[in-house]
């Protein structure tokens, strides 16, 4: 009878996340975890164990924080890279990567390499961009505020900068509010009275930033599918739109203070400064803040992050509007209890978009 009858169910048998590794007294916690966790194949993953991490600061503290997962912390510090996380089949292949992945600073505006502006500077950029793959170029952007208002609070645009995805200053401008400026925050800004002179009025720069960006592509494509418009790469870039009275659409834009994988693990935006120096292993804004500098950081930032090698996922329910994918109608389905742990991080989706997927060709219209 006990023969018949088969070997008992283990009690203390668990549910374990293929993504996260995660285990569950019950299928139905597991399935839970699943439909709130967002696994996919462009989350932050562990080189040694392919652990999913949602930020890769999370995946920094897997493997080298405090309490770090022993056997990848012993192999990522031999050989992985501290910058960009990634690991190497030996010290040697770490040694040569290490030579591209660290890169130095930009240099300044102001200097005898990149002379300063005295008001003003337009390269009549060509619109000439998709790239030949097909895939969007990148503008970076940075502006430097000033304050308006009884107390100099009121953040007021005083100048304007955007490079290309090859470092190539495009359009520098000083930038003339549109009330008086009560603290030229001199410490931080660097700018004076005498800077701001013979700006350009703050209309006339805002329409030549998206003459930059449109790229003679019409407003309702670019709202639409972004058409031959250019991506808009910048950091904390609501308030520098907010600042400059412009509209771009969300689905065009790539804010590093924004994209999940560079939060903190708790969600909350880094800064640049942050950023620059532990992924890309130098350090900024020491002392008055450079617009120049910044937007080289933060397009350096953004293309690291967008040459990430990932696997092909079906993002057919991505959300144009804000990058958000809605939740499948998969996890809809009563069948879920039958699905193994491996079939649930089959049908699980990213809820943002990867930055990867810039890289691949636009839909012909």
């Amino acid at each position: 009878m006990d023969a018949e009858a088969g070997p008992p169910q283990n009690p203390t048998s668990r549910h374990k996340c293929s993504a996260c590794y995660k285990q569950y007294k019950k299928k139905e916690h597991l399935i839970e975890h699943m439909k709130t966790s967002y696994h996919s194949v462009h989350q932050p993953r562990c080189g040694v164990c392919q652990k999913h991490c949602k930020s890769f600061e999370s995946l920094r503290e897997h493997l080298t924080g405090p309490l770090p997962k022993g056997i990848c912390s012993k192999l990522f510090s031999q050989q992985g890279c501290q910058l960009c996380l990634a690991l190497f089949d030996s010290p040697r292949s770490l040694n040569d990567h290490r030579e591209t992945c660290c890169l130095s600073a930009p240099t300044r505006l102001g200097t005898s390499t990149v002379p300063d502006m005295d008001s003003q500077f337009d390269c009549q950029y060509s619109s000439d961009e998709n790239h030949a793959g097909g895939f969007p170029g990148a503008v970076a952007i940075d502006c430097e505020m000033v304050g308006g208002g009884s107390d100099g609070s009121l953040e007021l645009c005083a100048r304007v900068c955007l490079v290309d995805e090859d470092e190539n200053l495009i359009f520098h401008t000083y930038v003339k509010p549109g009330i008086p400026i009560t603290n030229y925050r001199y410490d931080i800004t660097g700018l004076t009275e005498e800077h701001l002179r013979d700006a350009m009025p703050l209309k006339e720069v805002r329409e030549k930033i998206l003459q930059i960006l449109h790229n003679a592509e019409s407003i309702s494509k670019v709202r639409l599918d972004g058409g031959k418009a250019r991506l808009l790469v910048g950091h904390d870039l609501a308030h520098d739109l907010y600042c400059l009275n412009m509209h771009y659409p969300d689905h065009m834009l790539r804010d590093t203070a924004k994209y999940r994988p560079l939060m903190k693990t708790n969600m909350v935006s880094h800064s640049l400064k942050y950023l620059t120096r532990t992924y890309l292993g130098y350090d900024i804004q020491s002392g008055t803040h450079d617009p120049y500098e910044d937007c080289i950081s933060v397009m350096r930032l953004y293309k690291r992050i967008r040459g990430q090698i990932h696997a092909e996922e079906d993002h057919r329910t991505l959300t144009p509007r804000n990058n958000i994918v809605a939740i499948p109608d998969s996890w809809k389905s009563k069948e879920l209890e039958n699905l193994t742990p491996d079939e649930l991080y089959a049908i699980s989706k990213s809820d943002y978009k990867c930055w990867c997927l810039d890289l691949r060709p636009r839909l012909a219209a």
